[in-house]
C-alpha cells in the first residue's frame, strides 16, 4: 500500500513498471493459461420458473417509501464527519399513474404529483470530531434518533408519525387491549458494566428509566443503534441503519392509520418499499412484531399487499445471470437451500433471514426488458416460511395484476412509485453533497 497524501506532502505514487514482475512470473503465466471463462448458459443452476399468478384485481391506492444518505467528511485533520439522512413517503392514485407516459413522463406532471402527494423527513448525525455542547457524540446521537422519529415535518405534516408507528409496532398496539411491555434490550448506559440485557419500558411509553442503572432510556433504544457507537465516535452504519428504520416506519405509517380508522381501505392498497423487506443486526427486533402484525391481520381477514424491490446486491446480480433464459411473465421463488448455495455461495447451516426478514425473495420476469427482485410477506398465517411457494405470498395475485400498470420504461426493471419516491428522497453526490458540505461548513460546527 502506498503512503497517503497529507496536508504537506503528496501521496506516494504506485510503480508504473511494477506489473512487469507479475507478468514475467512463471507461476502467474501458468495460472492465467489454466483459467477459463465458464460457459454460463450451459451451467446455470436449476430454477423452477412458474407463470405469474393471474386472476387478481388491480390495487388502486399506492404508497412508496425510499431513503438517501450522504456523508460529509472534511479532508484535513481532525477529519470531521457528518451524515445527512432523508426519507420520503409518496402516495399515488392508480388513475394518476395511468395518465403518465411510461417512456417520457412529463416532468411538470411528475413534479405536481410529488408536491401534492409526498412527505419527507430529514435529519443529521455527528459521526466524529464534531462537538455538541454538554453532550458526547454517543448520547447526542441517541437523542437525535429519538427526536428525529418525533419530527413534526414541514408545517407539521408528519405530526410525529414515525415515533407513533414505532410504538404501534413494538408494543403491538394493533392488537385490541394490548398491554405489552417493550421487549428487553441492552441499556445504552449500563450494558457493558453489568453484561445484562433486560432494560425495558412499560406499555406505550416513549421514555423512562433503566431498571438497573436508573438512567434515562428511549423507546428508540430498542433498535440497538448505540451498539455502533462509542463515547465520541459513531460509524456511518448508525446513519445507514437509521435510514433503514425510517424507510420502514414511513411505509407502515399509512398502514397504521388505515388499520386504526378504516381497515377496508387496506384491501385496495399496495405498499412499496425501496430495498428488501428485512432489518439487519439489532434492527431485527422490529422484524418480529412486523411478522406478528401480518399474521394477525390475515387472521382478521385483512390481507395487506406489500412489496420491497432490490435494485442491487447478490440477488439482483443473480437475476442477471438466470433471468436471460427465463420465460416472460414468470416468477421463481428460491428456497433456503438454493439461496445458500447459488446466491450466497455459502455452506452455512441455518435458515436464511429467519430473524431479519419479513418477506420472501422472488425473481420476476415481466418481459425481456423488465426483470426485478421483489420481496413479499409470506405465510398462511404470516410466519416465516423456509421454502415458500406462490400460495404463501400475501396477495400475490393482486400484486401481479398491478405490476404492469406501475412499470416505468425509463430504467430497466423500474417501478414508477419507487422512481418517484427516490426523486423526493435522493441526495446525490453532486450537487447535493456539495450543498450540504457548504451548509455544514457555514454552521456552528467546532
Amino acid at each position: 500500500m502506498p503512503y497517503q497524501k497529507s496536508t504537506r506532502l503528496p501521496a506516494e505514487r504506485a510503480s508504473k513498471i511494477g506489473h512487469l514482475d507479475v507478468i514475467k512470473s512463471p507461476l502467474v503465466q501458468q495460472l492465467i493459461q489454466d483459467f477459463n471463462d465458464p460457459e454460463y448458459e450451459d451451467d446455470l443452476p436449476t430454477t423452477d420458473w412458474q407463470p405469474l399468478p393471474t386472476g387478481g384485481k388491480e390495487l388502486k391506492l399506492i404508497f412508496s417509501s425510499d431513503g438517501s444518505i450522504q456523508e460529509i467528511e472534511w479532508p484535513n485533520p481532525p477529519y470531521k464527519a457528518l451524515a445527512f439522512v432523508k426519507t420520503a413517503l409518496l402516495k399515488l392514485d392508480y388513475y394518476a399513474i395511468a395518465k403518465l407516459d411510461k417512456d417520457n413522463p412529463n416532468p411538470f406532471a411528475l413534479k405536481d404529483l410529488m408536491e401534492k402527494s409526498a412527505l419527507f423527513h430529514a435529519t443529521a448525525f455527528p459521526l466524529r470530531n464534531v462537538s455538541i455542547t454538554g453532550k458526547s457524540i454517543f448520547n447526542a446521537i441517541r437523542e437525535i434518533i429519538f427526536h428525529s422519529l418525533k419530527d413534526q415535518g414541514k408545517d407539521d405534516s408528519l405530526e410525529g408519525a414515525m415515533l407513533e408507528t414505532l410504538k404501534w409496532l413494538v408494543y403491538e398496539k394493533w392488537k385490541p387491549n394490548s398491554n405489552k411491555k417493550l421487549d428487553d434490550f441492552g441499556c445504552p448506559h449500563c450494558l457493558h458494566e453489568t453484561k445484562q440485557n433486560h432494560a425495558t419500558l412499560p406499555f406505550d411509553q416513549e421514555r423512562g428509566q433503566c431498571p438497573n442503572c436508573h438512567e434515562e432510556i428511549f423507546v428508540s433504544d430498542v433498535l440497538g443503534l448505540h451498539y455502533s457507537m462509542v463515547e465520541d465516535y459513531a460509524k456511518k452504519e448508525v446513519a445507514t441503519d437509521y435510514m433503514s428504520v425510517a424507510e420502514t416506519l414511513m411505509i407502515f405509517t399509512p398502514i397504521r392509520y388505515f388499520w386504526t380508522y378504516d381497515r377496508e381501505v387496506l384491501k385496495e392498497c399496495l405498499f412499496i418499499k425501496d430495498g428488501p423487506l428485512s432489518l439487519r443486526a439489532t434492527l431485527s427486533k422490529l422484524a418480529a412484531p412486523i411478522r406478528n402484525f401480518f399474521k394477525y391481520a390475515k387472521e382478521q381477514g385483512i390481507e395487506i399487499a406489500m412489496i420491497g424491490q432490490e435494485k442491487s446486491g447478490l440477488f439482483f446480480d443473480h437475476l442477471q445471470l438466470i433471468g436471460k433464459s427465463a420465460p416472460e411473465h414468470s416468477i421463481f421463488i428460491p428456497n433456503n437451500d438454493y439461496i445458500r448455495k447459488e446466491v450466497q455461495h455459502m455452506n452455512a447451516e441455518g435458515t436464511y433471514g429467519i430473524h431479519t426478514n419479513y418477506g420472501a425473495k422472488l425473481f420476476v420476469k415481466m418481459d425481456r426488458y423488465h426483470k426485478m427482485v421483489l420481496n413479499i410477506p409470506t405465510g398462511e398465517k404470516g410466519e416465516f416460511v423456509e421454502s415458500p411457494s406462490a400460495e404463501h405470498l400475501i396477495k400475490i395475485k393482486d400484486i401481479a395484476a398491478t405490476l404492469p400498470k406501475i412499470i416505468s420504461n425509463r430504467f430497466e426493471g423500474a417501478l414508477l412509485p419507487i422512481e418517484m419516491a427516490n426523486g423526493v428522497a435522493s441526495l446525490s453526490t453532486y450537487p447535493s453533497a456539495k450543498a450540504l458540505e457548504l451548509f455544514a461548513d457555514g454552521g456552528k460546527i467546532t
